[in-house]
């Protein structure tokens, strides 16, 4: 076939079947992460350790989601040699796929320290961890559809909500630092809770290296200005008294 020759029309519709396949695939673990995110969370709050040994078990659908992925990917570049935005597409669900995957393993490290938390004293109203949990889990969804949807504008909009996800955790750091502070006995259970507070902190960034992809995946390139942050969690200092 000449290379000026286009393409038979079944081969075109088996070709646009695999980019939808693909988009599915992303959607179908995104889902999954959005879930154990927000069953790991459940467990915590509600003091659930069977919730949280079934979030521990799940990552393992994560992974193989991850692997099965990367393989078709891999299987499309090598056969159908894409270019231009298709080609974009491809490289955005490879990276996609293992952001996707580490929040799997943040949401399972904070089941694990969930199953902990349940034995100790409960610290706090845990208000903070309830609304950070939400703003990321939203972050992460609204990631996942611009993806899905080729939605540059929305991403643009996630890419710039991730600052106030890093308040609510340096708020958290805050409230950790003074339980620990006025009883030794809170030191425990508030450790746990610091690296929970930092696994949706840095969840948040992975739902903001999604946006990034699909500015990517869209435009071809990503956003020229900084990304906002607002964790200052590196330069606190123990509240007086």
């Amino acid at each position: 076939m000449s290379p000026n020759e286009p393409m038979p029309e079944h081969i075109v519709r088996s070709y646009d079947e695999e980019l939808r396949r693909l988009r599915d695939m992303i959607t179908r673990m995104g889902g999954l992460a959005e879930l154990q995110v927000a069953d790991s969370t459940n467990a915590l709050l509600e003091r659930d350790s069977d919730l949280a040994e079934e979030v521990v078990r799940r990552d393992a659908q994560l992974d193989a989601l991850e692997r099965e992925i990367e393989t078709f990917c891999i299987r499309l570049i090598a056969l159908r040699q894409p270019v231009g935005a298709d080609l974009r597409l491809i490289v955005a669900a490879l990276k996609v796929a293992h952001d996707l995957e580490r929040i799997g393993d943040y949401a399972r490290n904070g089941a694990k320290r969930a199953i902990v938390l349940a034995q100790q004293p409960q610290l706090g109203s845990l208000n903070g961890f309830t609304r950070m949990a939400r703003m990321v889990q939203e972050n992460l969804q609204g990631a996942i559809d611009a993806l899905v949807q080729n939605d540059a504008e929305l991403a643009d909009e996630i890419w710039a909500a991730d600052e106030p996800v890093d308040e609510v955790y340096n708020g958290i750091f805050r409230e950790m630092l003074t339980f620990m502070m006025e009883d030794p006995r809170n030191i425990t259970a508030a450790t746990h809770l610091l690296f929970i507070a930092k696994n949706l902190e840095r969840i948040g960034d992975h739902a903001t290296n999604i946006a990034e992809t699909v500015q990517y995946a869209v435009r071809g390139e990503t956003s020229a200005e900084e990304r906002p942050k607002g964790d200052t969690s590196s330069y606190a200092v123990p509240p007086p008294g």
